[in-house]
């Protein structure tokens, strides 16, 4: 018998509480301790009991709900808290995520789907595995000078802003690396440092061997100080260094190197999301397609690979629907070209937010971020949806 999970059900429909007492009523290590038809009543009880597991419904007074979610998770960090909805659609998962919680179930519920979200749950609250709430997003091209650094600092940027949330800058191009530069930062400790020590930090000490980005939530790690430190990371440290900022940030993006060998290929494995970056000329969309060559060789499913355009203008020579079918890949997002601002930026050591947050280029990654963000929260609920319609 393992430590007992304390549980509360927020729910204006008595058969809909009395489903889930029941489907809860075979584990013995879980214990309900409140329901309630009254939510501010429920909010009251459950922002004092500390480790807990919330169920609450939204299909009514939806907007009124979402908010209370907010306060509830804002007083009660430990709060485990579980949507359900009868009229569910991907922008009410969305924002139900972003305001504190952590699963979604369509109501009325399926007693398979509720078990094995209960399952993994219960691993989570009882530590048995990290939970799988953080994604790793890579930024790759095969070719260098197409702005491929630049996109992953400022996406990073716009994640942790976004998102309020510790987010990991990882420089994985381990010999030429610029992340660093670009955010003018001197860690005193890098890539090498931690991979030789990964084993040996706990959450506090990986997190002091980080560089904190400013006051913000962003965390880097630089490529190695001393280039020849380079050629003894090994790929099952860069995995170890993944699975242990899993159990600390909720994203990790990772700005990957040109060169294909086995830490280029263990990043990309890891990765829930794959920024395929390319800009609009002949010899980069070529580059391109050895990229995709290569994914479809490592077996990649299509919805890992996002095809980005770095420097777009409009009425280019080469139209967008060249490039796709060239590819064979849709074009996920288009970051316009944006000299000035972008060089100051980089000139300066700074993300271009703090340069001209107005600016055309800063909205552009801000509304890229809340994209990226969207696409992964709605992923992650594929497996409870791939057979029953959203409301889209």
């Amino acid at each position: 018998m393992g430590e007992t999970l304390n549980v509360i059900i927020l729910d204006k429909e008595e058969t809909s509480r009395n489903i889930i007492k029941n489907y809860l009523s075979c584990d013995e290590d879980i214990s309900v301790i409140g329901e309630f038809f009254d939510f501010e009543l429920g909010y009251d009880f459950a922002r004092e009991k500390g480790k807990c597991l919330v169920f609450i419904d939204i299909s009514q007074e939806q907007n009124e709900t979402i908010s209370l979610i907010k306060r509830l998770k804002e007083n009660n960090k430990d709060a485990f808290i579980i949507v359900l909805s009868a009229k569910p659609s991907t922008e009410t998962i969305i924002k139900v995520m972003r305001a504190g919680a952590k699963e979604f179930l369509n109501k009325p519920l399926i007693q398979s789907e509720f078990i094995e979200t209960i399952k993994e749950i219960k691993s989570e609250f009882e530590n048995a595995e990290p939970a799988d709430s953080c994604k790793i997003i890579s930024t790759f091209s095969n070719k260098g000078g197409i702005g491929k650094t630049s996109i992953a600092v400022n996406l990073a940027v716009e994640l942790a802003q976004l998102s309020k949330e510790k987010v990991a800058l990882i420089d994985l191009n381990l010999q030429l690396g610029d992340v660093a530069t670009f955010l003018d930062m001197n860690p005193p400790f890098a890539m090498d440092y931690i991979a030789n020590n990964i084993n040996n930090l706990n959450e506090e000490d990986l997190l002091k061997a980080m560089s904190r980005y400013k006051n913000t939530s962003l965390y880097v790690i630089a490529d190695p100080l001393n280039i020849d430190n380079s050629q003894d990371i090994t790929a099952e440290q860069i995995k170890n260094i993944f699975a242990a900022l899993k159990k600390t940030f909720s994203y990790i993006v990772i700005d990957i190197g040109t060169n294909i060998d086995s830490k280029t290929i263990a990043a990309l494995d890891s990765s829930d999301l794959i920024l395929l970056i390319a800009i609009v000329n002949l010899p980069a969309i070529r580059s391109t397609q050895r990229c995709m060559d290569l994914f479809n060789k490592l077996g990649y499913s299509s919805n890992k690979i996002k095809l980005v355009l770095n420097r777009y203008m409009e009425n280019e020579d080469i139209k967008t629907s060249d490039i796709e079918e060239v590819v064979k890949q849709k074009v996920y997002w288009k970051i316009p070209n944006n000299y000035l601002t972008m060089m100051s930026a980089i000139n300066k050591g700074v993300p271009v937010n703090e340069i001209n947050a107005e600016s055309n280029i800063s909205v552009n990654y801000k509304d890229f971020a809340s994209k990226v963000s969207d696409y992964l929260i709605t992923r992650k609920f594929d497996k409870n949806y791939g057979k029953r319609e959203l409301n889209i």
